[in-house]
């Protein structure tokens, strides 16, 4: 199937575009491309953070914020839900590119990676767009310049006219809410590193707990993971065989992984500030319940942390 990924994100960038000041954002050109910050040099918001993570999710996606409790306290959450978890999630809001160009750096995500397509997910879902136009998420401090412009049209095959940059650091209010949007995310990408069909997740719903916005980008990093980790509920509604969800269950959630349990902070220091020595079978929400549309069954997995996640915000 053919979901236009990029088509239907630049639907919406159009909308923000159009309300720039409601939505305490700044529109801006590079090399004749189109760029957005959210909270770099501007001031950005709660809206505009709900729009980015729709746009990331390439509008196949829904996020509100809703309280809920965090042990005894009401605490906002972000709530998302979706039709299309594996066109919103892994081909779309999945953050899999790592974007660096000479000292620029931000993690790329959104409908362009469907664009450039060298991720191991395209390949095993055969997936791949020729857009005419690519919509694409940094997650970053530093806005992106010429050459940011230059390496991403090469890589997804637009002229530089073509190309819209959405620019949120972590430590934002815009960029922690797209960063807690993504309980679904983490539990389709799980998935798919276990091996499981993902095309057998029809629909999904998942709530995590929103940050207070970090002093810097390295605390917010922390705090936005453990509010994944320790803090989101997800629930897919799948068409598959009880008994082989009963023997996958275990391994999805956050506590399937011998890393779990302290918070992210002191994991990312003690793996000396490198994503990549962490245990990867950490990266997935707390809690994961799994409703089977063929049988009825109910399976629930995990369970929420939330005293981590009060610690970890400050609460």
């Amino acid at each position: 199937m053919r979901y236009d990924l990029n088509v239907r994100a630049a639907q919406l960038v159009e909308r923000v575009t159009n309300s720039c000041d409601d939505f305490r954002v700044r529109s801006f050109t590079v090399e004749e491309a189109q760029v957005l910050d959210f909270g770099v040099r501007t001031e950005g918001g709660l809206d505009a953070g709900q729009a980015l993570a729709e746009i990331c999710m390439a509008g196949l996606g829904w996020v509100s914020i809703q309280a809920c409790d965090l042990l005894d306290l009401s605490w906002p959450h972000v709530f998302v839900t979706t039709d299309h978890p594996v066109a919103a999630c892994l081909l779309s809001q999945y953050a899999g590119w790592q974007v660096t160009v000479d000292r620029f750096f931000a993690m790329g995500s959104g409908p362009m990676r469907a664009a450039y397509a060298r991720e191991a997910v395209f390949n095993r879902l055969d997936y791949r767009e020729q857009p005419g136009e690519v919509v694409g998420v940094l997650e970053g401090r530093k806005l992106p310049d010429a050459s940011v412009v230059r390496y991403l049209c090469e890589r997804t095959g637009v002229t530089s006219d073509r190309l819209r940059l959405l620019v949120a650091p972590t430590a934002s209010q815009a960029g922690n809410v797209q960063v807690a949007a993504r309980s679904i995310e983490t539990a389709l990408h799980k998935l798919f590193e276990l091996g499981f069909d993902v095309s057998q997740v029809k629909s999904g719903c998942g709530n995590a707990p929103l940050p207070p916005v970090a002093a810097d980008d390295m605390a917010a990093i922390g705090r936005t993971n453990d509010a994944i980790l320790y803090g989101a509920r997800v629930t897919l509604w799948v068409r598959a065989d009880d008994e082989a969800l009963t023997a996958l269950g275990p391994k999805v959630p956050a506590n399937s992984s011998p890393a779990f349990g302290k918070p992210f902070a002191q994991i990312f220091e003690q793996a000396g500030r490198d994503f990549y020595k962490i245990d990867p079978q950490l990266f997935s929400p707390a809690e994961i319940t799994f409703c089977n549309l063929d049988t009825g069954k109910v399976q629930r997995f995990g369970k929420i942390q939330p005293e981590i996640v009060r610690t970890s915000f400050g609460l």
